[in-house]
């Protein structure tokens, strides 16, 4: 890889990291200054983050997809290694960590916790962070060259994040029970 593709994309990195040190930082002054005023802004900032966490999470298994029909030490194989760890180092990670931490205040400001909906949509999240943390696996291993799985694994993998997205936006907006 160039010098300049290195230094675009570390650029790239830096407003990525920017970008979300501006929204932590204007949440956490929200909390700080009148949390319950502000509970629109935090359920807004919520969404944003959801959507950022499943960009990625549908993203990256298509990336691995192409990425385990190429040659191990190739520039195709090596491309890949470094938009995979860009993408969930400094979107993934932080944009499921917002989720989290907005997301259970939500919940607990908002329903105190109860309702099985609310439940049953935890329950979810909490799988979809388990398919976080395998495709975090994946990414190890990938940058190790040391990936055993085919294409057709991480093709049936990136299904997973679709339906439990499915199945949470059901239980948000229709509230089935």
């Amino acid at each position: 890889m160039s010098g300049a593709a290195k230094r675009s994309g570390s650029m790239a990195a830096t407003r990525a990291v920017v970008a979300m040190l501006v929204l932590a930082i204007a949440v956490a002054l929200l909390f700080w200054w009148n949390p319950v005023g502000h509970y629109l802004w935090i359920k807004a900032a919520h969404v944003i983050a959801v959507i950022s966490w499943m960009a990625g999470m549908l993203y990256l298994p298509r990336l691995f997809v192409y990425h385990a029909d190429a040659e191990r030490g190739s520039v195709q194989s090596e491309t890949f290694k470094v938009m995979e760890r860009r993408l969930y180092r400094a979107i993934i990670n932080p944009a499921m960590i917002a989720t989290w931490v907005l997301g259970l205040w939500l919940a607990w400001t908002g329903f105190g916790f109860s309702g099985g909906w609310l439940h049953a949509k935890i329950a979810a999240v909490l799988i979809l962070s388990g398919v976080h943390g395998y495709l975090g696996g994946a990414l190890r291993k990938f940058a190790e060259d040391r990936n055993d799985k085919p294409a057709r694994h991480f093709r049936i993998v990136n299904e997973i994040p679709t339906v439990l997205m499915i199945f949470i936006v059901i239980m948000v907006i229709v509230k089935p029970f």
